[in-house]
């Protein structure tokens, strides 16, 4: 297994669990953009100076490791979302320890929203409308998604996350980011283009 070229994440994930350490670290490494990227669209924008999606996406991932024995699914679907209800509860740790109880967590943060569950990480380059379509139907492709994400540049990762995972309007998201809305559409245009790109790259 260890071995093989392009093993499947079950694969990997049932050779870990027979005790193949090298499956296991690959594992962990083929979700690590996965997990950064749900993260960034979970951690609200006030956070971001005082918590960096890193340190969640360590956490989660450390803790997923070390969890690994007690995980019971079977699919690439039920490891990502065990993957997520991990990292959303390391989220609400954190935000608890900086705001101080669980009454401030409910107010600020939406960490069962849109944009968190896998069936909504859905990112269609060729779609010009506000609603992600077709691209990402299968939970196998999420993966590849977020890595190509993570390959982009930093404010094109911020407008697709913030208008395609977090689904905020386009006034929200030029608020966010400190531009005129048509400067933000203009850009989010470019960044589906490029993502498309970065994704025809990775299937050849």
């Amino acid at each position: 297994m260890s071995d093989e070229p392009n093993p499947t994440l079950v694969d990997l994930l049932n050779a870990a669990r027979e005790g193949d350490e090298a499956a296991r670290d690959r594992l962990f490494e083929k979700c690590r953009s996965y997990v950064n990227v749900v993260a960034r669209a979970q951690v609200e924008s006030w956070m971001r100076t005082k918590v960096d999606a890193s340190d969640l996406v360590q956490q989660t991932l450390l803790e997923a490791h070390r969890g690994l024995p007690n995980f019971r699914g079977q699919t690439e679907g039920e490891w990502l979302a065990w993957l997520r209800r991990i990292l959303s509860h390391n989220a609400a740790d954190f935000i608890r320890q900086y705001r101080g109880g669980k009454r401030a967590v409910r107010r600020e943060v939406r960490l069962q929203g849109r944009g968190t569950d896998a069936s909504e990480f859905d990112i269609d380059p060729s779609d010009p409308g506000p609603s992600p379509s077709q691209v990402v139907q299968q939970r196998e492709r999420e993966i590849e998604v977020a890595e190509a994400l993570t390959k982009l540049p930093p404010d094109y990762q911020e407008v697709i996350i913030l208008r395609n995972l977090q689904r905020l309007s386009f006034n929200d998201v030029a608020d966010r980011m400190g531009r005129s809305r048509p400067a933000v559409q203009m850009l989010w245009m470019r960044s589906l283009k490029k993502l498309h790109e970065v994704l025809s790259e990775q299937t050849l």
